[in-house]
């Protein structure tokens, strides 16, 4: 496979940084997954990093070296996942247990699957626009999508963050949103990032970062504005960044291979 690829994170103006992110990769499928955990007092990243060792451990054992089915595989690992947090010992006297978001794509035969939980987005990214993108799981969303308020109004919202879907939540809030797979062109990008990476640019300001850098440059620099423009309120700002295509590094292997980003 050629592909090209970059992952990288910021703690922003928080006190931890909870998100967490990886690729993985075969000689015929590549794995990409953020997961962002929530709750400081309640270890999200814990969460997180259940979420992020859930997909490494589940991609190594299937990857030999195909999937059998991938849109099946994004959503049992995630479930697996959930399970996971759910049963992780925990300090009761906080409350719930910890959650996070997940966002997770497969890359087989030329064609891009992807699954998510919560409000860490997939982006598409063709030709200098936004071909897809996940929908986010948060009652501003619906509030959006049922005309209540604008798309200005919903970038900017004090309750933009609160979520009604993640993994470690109550079991029956919890599902994992597929979407169609698309057939992969030279040239396109797929990019995951944390609600801290995406709330404060927009879809357009995504798709022509990536037009005429390399996805390291373009990627660092799309954080880099992300955390000057929240200006001193920034929440944990990670993304991980892929371009496909001929044109790019050919990643051939033996066995399958992980990159789990470091947190410092």
């Amino acid at each position: 496979m050629n592909f090209s690829i970059h992952q990288a994170s910021h703690i922003g103006n928080r006190k931890y940084n909870q998100d967490r992110a990886a690729y993985a990769y075969s000689n015929d499928v590549l794995l990409l997954v953020l997961a962002d955990g929530m709750g400081g007092h309640l270890h999200g990243e814990v969460a997180a990093e259940l979420i992020i060792e859930t997909f490494v451990e589940s991609f190594g054992r299937d990857a030999q070296p195909r999937i059998a089915d991938p849109k099946e595989f994004i959503s049992r690992t995630m479930r697996h996942a959930h399970e996971r947090i759910a049963s992780f010992p925990h300090d009761k006297t906080l409350g719930s247990f910890p959650g996070s978001t997940c966002v997770a794509a497969l890359i087989q035969e030329g064609l891009a699957y992807w699954g998510h939980a919560g409000d860490s987005r997939l982006y598409m990214l063709r030709n200098g626009a936004a071909l897809a993108r996940t929908r986010d799981h948060s009652m501003v969303q619906q509030w959006l999508e049922w005309g209540t308020i604008s798309a200005e109004e919903a970038r900017v919202h004090p309750q933009r963050n609160q979520i009604t879907n993640c993994l470690g939540g109550l079991e029956n809030m919890f599902y994992v949103e597929s979407g169609e797979p698309v057939a992969l062109q030279s040239g396109d990008i797929l990019l995951l990032g944390s609600d801290g990476l995406w709330g404060p640019l927009s879809d357009d300001e995504f798709a022509e970062a990536f037009t005429s850098k390399l996805v390291t440059d373009a990627l660092d620099g799309l954080i880099v504005r992300a955390l000057e423009r929240e200006d001193g309120k920034s929440d944990n700002v990670t993304g991980v960044a892929m371009r496909w295509g001929s044109g790019e590094i050919a990643h051939d292997t033996a066995e399958p291979v992980c990159h789990i980003l470091e947190i410092s």
